[in-house]
């Protein structure tokens, strides 16, 4: 059962740094992101799974929270502390929280 969390607990764990995977398309991560959030579409999520830290919580975020639950789930059957955030970057966005746009995690 995937463990969800709300995008209140996940701007507490943001600013203690918590590691930020983005699962949405390119297109839409341009549009406007999470600070610091990787990009790790749905897609290439399982076959990229070696560049995370099994060792610290992992925040997968999509647009509304579908994907996000799909990919927790997965990787919380990989042995990751994964939790799917509820309401995705559109949650994030309404309740007032800074957004990066562009390629980049972090605004230049």
């Amino acid at each position: 059962m995937t463990t969800t969390t709300t995008v209140g607990a996940l701007a507490a764990a943001h600013a203690d740094g918590a590691v930020v995977i983005d699962v949405r398309e390119p297109g839409e991560y341009v549009g406007g992101h999470v600070p610091g959030a990787v990009l790790m579409p749905m897609g290439q999520l399982p076959s990229r799974v070696a560049e995370l830290d099994r060792s610290r919580p992992v925040f997968v975020i999509c647009a509304s929270g579908n994907r996000s639950r799909a990919m927790a789930d997965y990787l919380e059957r990989a042995g990751f502390d994964a939790r799917s955030v509820d309401g995705g970057t559109a949650a994030w966005v309404q309740s007032g929280h800074p957004v990066v746009r562009g390629a980049r995690p972090t605004a230049a």
